[in-house]
């Protein structure tokens, strides 16, 4: 490739190699395999503006390959995003904006973190959704505000994961067609070649799932991926999948098209090597040809004279649909307060008793009245999960404009794809299914925290309240297991009121995610102490001395038998507070004068109870107190009998706490 774009690509290709190199470590086999198809990608098609990275309407690009991060780092260089060389030279060192795998909100121009193969995939089609629903939206016949496409580059690593499947078959199934995934059919894996694990007909498959799918044999042949691109962007119907026959590690004639180009630098020798073979300096390193820097810069001007044009239109949106331009902006702000919440008279109601999960779904319909941009769905679980928003109607590939997504049973996808909306923009994205499931969105929770993006998830049948389905559906550990994830802000309410404070914090929080905890069994509606709620941990019931004898501490529904237990120890002369732990989190976020007002370091008598295992809670339980929990799978029966069966009770509290006192004396 003597020609300009063949050596804008062999740029591509070896300030990956060198950089991969230089680090002596990396992935410099998909960079040079790929670098055609995705120079293609951005130079002919990306809609973007290096200016303006974060413009609303720019086209998507997911490196779902994640590995193959030197390839994106070498586009951003190019394309004028900030990258500098000598960020190229640093890639995989401390504090460097090259990172081992893209990392979303570290590196300008990076759409999402990608890594873990498959999530990058799932995240785009969420990118999709949340592109097409802003359009049915906003959109006038003549004003298309909103008007872009998600690009994806995968590999046989994504599309093997169980995650992809999930994600292509749901957007099959709604019809995104602009969706455009390039698939770097390489052959190769780490282990060796795909005729080792991978021999399915992807093409076959893509289709079944209502995919359109072309093939280019010949990855460096520009013009036929170019076309390729063309036919994939002008099918509105279906998304697209374009298999393109690459060679992984091309140009190195020792290790192009084996695993050795996959996961290990070239090497000195063989990287000389390869840049003879492709016609490079051989002893250049980081070489960008004048004449390429040129061209790019050429390039990248252009691309931002059609930010500017959107500009223009935006312009006349804001004339011609004033109200629709502010809810537009106001949908794309991250920062929202829902102080209105906690005083509206529906959440301040008395009641009996109620599953958290039903005051959840209350509470998400209240919130959803002045927070139009919400959307959401489950597992195939509305009916339990109650988080359904009335009179909103279901997102499918005919009604564009609604706010339920139905995702069947793909709670990995479900998990991922809502990362995808919420990393879009413009829409508060959650989903729901049952908190044993918990297990298949683990994945994306952890990536979303990494990220810090607002996602929210809810889980409900929180305990062996479940039931009757028996251990496989009763969480055991799936409570602790989410408060171990750093930057995951894990809620587990008692009550209506922390219920709605739960959601009011999670739709208001801008640099991460959260989890609520729901239960399916009812719980008496307690009514607070203190109002210091939002601290995370707070006295539902104040002593009555000055000082308690023993403080009674839990979560959700076991507040409730915390109260009971007090009852019953008052009779006996011993006075208890008690104290809801709804967010270790934002408990631990206190100042040390309030967590030693409320957990006195003299008072030694101090009980847990949480239907969940014990691990976490001796923090705050210390060297004389005990822990109640369930350190053992659970069983089918119903949840009451079940509750007393493993010691879910006050008395077994009332027990506790005398057997903790006498470890005192």
């Amino acid at each position: 490739m003597n020609s300009i774009d063949g050596k804008a690509i062999n740029t591509i290709r070896f300030l990956a190699v060198d950089a991969v190199d230089r680090a002596n470590s990396g992935h410099p086999g998909l960079p040079m395999g790929a670098a055609s198809m995705a120079y293609v990608i951005w130079k002919d098609f990306l809609k973007i503006s290096a200016k303006n990275p974060e413009w609303i309407d720019r086209d998507r690009f997911v490196l779902s390959a994640g590995h193959g991060s030197m390839l994106l780092y070498s586009l951003l260089h190019l394309f004028g995003f900030g990258m500098g060389i000598d960020d190229i030279k640093n890639f995989r060192q401390l504090d460097s904006i090259t990172p081992g795998h893209p990392e979303y909100g570290h590196t300008p121009g990076v759409e999402t973190t990608t890594g873990p193969l498959g999530q990058g995939f799932a995240n785009a089609v969420g990118m999709a959704i949340a592109e097409r629903k802003l359009a049915a939206e906003f959109n006038t016949p003549e004003h298309k505000i909103i008007d872009h496409y998600t690009y994806i580059l995968a590999g046989d690593g994504d599309l093997m994961e169980g995650i992809s499947s999930e994600a292509a078959s749901l957007a099959g199934h709604l019809g995104l067609g602009k969706i455009v995934c390039l698939y770097d059919n390489n052959h190769i894996t780490i282990d060796g070649s795909t005729k080792n694990t991978f021999t399915e007909d992807v093409d076959l498959r893509f289709n079944s799932y209502g995919w359109h799918v072309l093939k280019v044999e010949d990855g460096n042949d520009l013009t036929s991926l170019k076309e390729a691109i063309g036919a994939a962007r002008a099918e509105t119907g279906r998304p697209s999948l374009i298999m393109v026959t690459n060679v992984i590690g091309y140009g190195s004639p020792n290790k192009a098209g084996k695993a050795e180009a996959h996961g290990s630098p070239l090497g000195k020798d063989e990287t000389r090597l390869a840049k003879v073979n492709l016609g490079w300096d051989e002893e250049s390193e980081f070489m960008v040809p004048e004449e390429v820097y040129e061209y790019m810069d050429k390039i990248a001007e252009q691309k931002s004279s059609v930010k500017k044009a959107w500009d223009g239109l935006l312009g006349n949106y804001k004339a011609a649909y004033p109200e629709k331009y502010k809810k537009l902006t106001e949908w794309f702000e991250s920062e929202h307060s829902l102080d209105w919440l906690l005083s509206d008279e529906r959440i301040t109601k008395d009641y009996s008793s109620e599953a958290t999960r039903i005051l959840g779904g209350d509470v998400l319909n209240i919130a959803r009245e002045q927070m139009g941009n919400l959307i959401g769905g489950s597992a195939d679980l509305n009916s339990s999960t109650k988080t359904y928003l009335e009179d909103s109607g279901i997102f499918s590939r005919e009604y564009r404009t609604g706010d339920n997504i139905y995702y069947g049973v793909r709670e990995h996808a479900m998990a991922g794809i809502t990362n995808g909306i919420t990393l879009h923009g413009g829409y508060r994205a959650f989903c729901s299914t049952f908190l044993v499931f918990s297990d298949y969105m683990k994945p994306s929770i952890r990536l979303a925290a990494i990220m810090k993006i607002p996602s929210i998830f809810v889980f409900t049948h929180d305990s062996i309240g479940v039931g009757e389905d028996g251990p496989t559906h009763q969480p055991i550990e799936h409570v602790m297991n989410l408060r171990s994830i750093p930057n995951l802000s894990v809620y587990r309410p008692m009550n209506l009121m922390e219920t709605a404070l739960a959601w009011k914090k999670a739709l208001e929080r801008c640099d991460g995610p959260s989890a609520i905890i729901l239960t399916r069994q009812k719980i008496r509606d307690i009514r607070p102490y203190s109002r210091d709620m939002d601290k995370g941990a707070y006295i539902v019931i104040k002593e009555d001395k000055e000082m308690p004898d023993a403080i009674l501490m839990g979560s959700g529904s076991e507040v409730q038998l915390l109260e009971e237990a007090r009852t019953i120890l008052l009779k006996d002369g011993i006075d208890c507070r008690v104290v809801s732990f709804l967010c270790f989190e934002d408990f631990e976020a206190q100042s040390a004068e309030y967590k030693k007002e409320l957990l006195p370091s003299e008072i030694k008598v101090r009980i847990s109870v949480e239907a969940g295992i014990t691990m976490g809670w001796d923090r705050y339980t210390g060297d004389f107190g005990m822990t109640i929990g369930i350190d053992c799978f659970g069983a089918s029966a119903p949840g009451d009998l079940l509750m007393k069966k493993y010691g879910m009770t006050a008395l077994n509290v009332v027990s506790a706490v005398k057997e903790s006192m006498k470890r005192t004396l």
